[in-house]
């Protein structure tokens, strides 16, 4: 009788360490659980698809010739297109099929521009640019899940990143009219990739409470994006100042 007490206790011990956050049910953490994983599942198949397309673009020598001699408007379409296809994104965000076609759609134009980028970076810098990100990724990820579970809510970091955002986009666009110096680019970076660490902790944290279960789509974007704009950052840093 008292082997089958601590048991039941271990039991109940071990489900209460698996709790996503304080106070979160037991069925609803199951259904957390459950979001989660499909949200990683296609953030991962985002990411696998950008790693391929980015690696034809670097070690293909066809593919990355003609990268390298892209024309601007080319470029401008490439960096424009990614944002023109948010729209529908967000709005058939809920509705499937078509919130998938989008996203794959999105998924293939940004990941096209990553591989311009990457095709006029030496491969060593994007594969260190690669591990890195994947590095602080894993760390960030791991390090909120932990926080939210002992009860810490980044839910404050909303408006201050929202801010840092506007100012960030807008240095960028000023850029093409008005270039930074070397060490000037490389601070905007710097802050850049911590803003958008801030960012996956932030969205991880959205995605492990405050998502809804029909925003998974929203949900991979969000992270997708965030993963993304760090590696640039990371990237730009490390690239040679020759190129």
């Amino acid at each position: 009788m008292f082997a089958s007490n601590d048991g039941a206790k271990g039991d109940v011990e071990e489900g209460t360490r698996s709790l996503l956050y304080p106070g979160i049910g037991n069925e609803e953490n199951e259904l957390r659980w459950s979001f989660i994983r499909k949200v990683y599942y296609i953030l991962a198949s985002q990411i696998i698809l950008t790693t391929i397309i980015s690696a034809i673009a670097v070690f293909y020598t066809p593919i990355n010739n003609l990268l390298h001699g892209i024309n601007t408007i080319l470029l401008i379409i490439l960096i424009f297109l990614p944002l023109l296809l948010l729209l529908p994104l967000y709005f058939y965000r809920e509705k499937h099929p078509l919130n998938f076609v989008f996203l794959g759609l999105f998924t293939i134009t940004l990941s096209i521009g990553i591989a311009v980028s990457c095709a006029n970076t030496d491969g060593k810098s994007v594969l260190e640019a690669l591990i890195l990100t994947s590095a602080v990724v894993l760390a960030l990820t791991g390090y909120t899940f932990w926080a939210s579970r002992r009860g810490h809510d980044f839910r404050f970091l909303g408006p201050t990143l929202f801010a840092s955002l506007f100012v960030l986009v807008l240095t960028g666009f000023m850029q093409w009219f008005f270039p930074l110096g070397s060490i000037a680019t490389a601070i905007y970076c710097t802050i850049s990739a911590i803003a958008f660490c801030a960012y996956i902790v932030y969205d991880t944290s959205n995605l492990i409470k405050r998502f809804t279960y029909d925003q998974y789509i929203w949900a991979s974007v969000n992270l997708y994006l965030d993963i993304l704009n760090l590696f640039l950052d990371i990237l730009r840093l490390l690239r040679p100042r020759n190129n």
